[in-house]
């Protein structure tokens, strides 16, 4: 389902909007969609990515190193 909106632009930015949208074989909204849609795209797979790190993050990583149990056992070779 699609709705319409008001948007104010300026008249040049206006002016090159439709000379945009005419070269790209668009309309204005058109454009603006797929614009929007884009950046949303982008937003919710950073979102995504950002969880998943955290997610890593809380885990941690388990590099399996114990101190020394004593100082002749540090020094040993």
């Amino acid at each position: 389902m699609k709705t319409n909106i008001t948007l104010k632009l300026d008249v040049a930015l206006l002016r090159e909007a439709r000379i945009l949208a005419a070269e790209t074989g668009s309309s204005i909204s058109g454009l603006l969609a797929a614009k929007l849609e884009e950046i949303i795209r982008q937003r919710k797979g950073f979102d995504r990515s950002r969880r998943r790190a955290l997610a890593r993050l809380r885990q941690g990583l388990d590099l399996s190193w114990r101190p020394p149990r004593s100082r002749d056992e540090l020094h040993e070779r």
